[in-house]
């Protein structure tokens, strides 16, 4: 089987053509992507329950807006942590080490409770001790559930134009104002999908 160039660490922005509303205009940041699927969290979908609501211990790392953001359609009743961790690993210049157990790819100096996924961005283990990751994270964002699909079905997606792929930049994970995310990551692209940015909520109004 051909190897799948892996996206992860990427976004994917949902075209104005995606009818599934599940993806009305959403933000994913891809976690995971290779043969066997992808997984991702949508960036842009807050919801009104507080971080502290169910994961007290966590609230305080939290960045604003301090609400807890459905990540996708996925298993919503389980909870899966994003951070960014700033500034370079000690041996940036060593490739990450994969852990058949865990599936990390850590590099010496990486924080405890911190899996490295693309550059500072990575997932945080909930059941560790908030207090071990606290200082070193820059910001923190709590997601229930995920977003996911099957072997071949996002190459599939993509193929239909359902999605824009670009590269993710740390701060879009903690956008304090999500609901202006689809076009503020639109607009920053050196081509013409910064046209789109301007693309009208209803096109039927426009």
């Amino acid at each position: 089987m051909t190897e799948v160039s892996s996206l992860t660490g990427r976004l994917l922005v949902a075209t104005p053509a995606l009818a599934d509303p599940n993806f009305d205009r959403a933000v994913v940041l891809l976690l995971d992507h290779d043969e066997e699927g992808s997984l991702g969290v949508v960036l842009n979908r807050p919801t009104p329950v507080g971080v502290g609501d169910i994961l007290a211990s966590w609230a305080a790392l939290a960045g604003e807006p301090g609400v807890v953001f459905q990540g996708g359609p996925v298993s919503l009743d389980s909870a899966l942590g994003v951070a960014v961790v700033p500034g370079d690993a000690p041996d940036q210049d060593v490739p990450p080490a994969d852990d058949p157990a865990t599936g990390s790819r850590s590099r010496p100096g990486d924080p405890i409770g911190w899996r490295r996924v693309h550059g500072a961005i990575g997932l945080v283990d909930l059941e560790a001790p908030p207090e071990l990751l606290g200082p070193a994270v820059g910001s923190l964002r709590i997601f229930a559930g995920y977003s996911g699909w099957g072997p071949g079905q996002l190459e599939d997606e993509l193929v239909e134009g359902a999605w824009y792929v670009v590269e993710s930049e740390p701060g879009d994970v903690s956008s304090p104002d999500p609901s202006r995310l689809w076009r503020a990551v639109l607009r920053r692209q050196r081509n013409e999908l910064a046209m789109v940015a301007t693309y009208p909520d209803d096109p039927s109004l426009n």
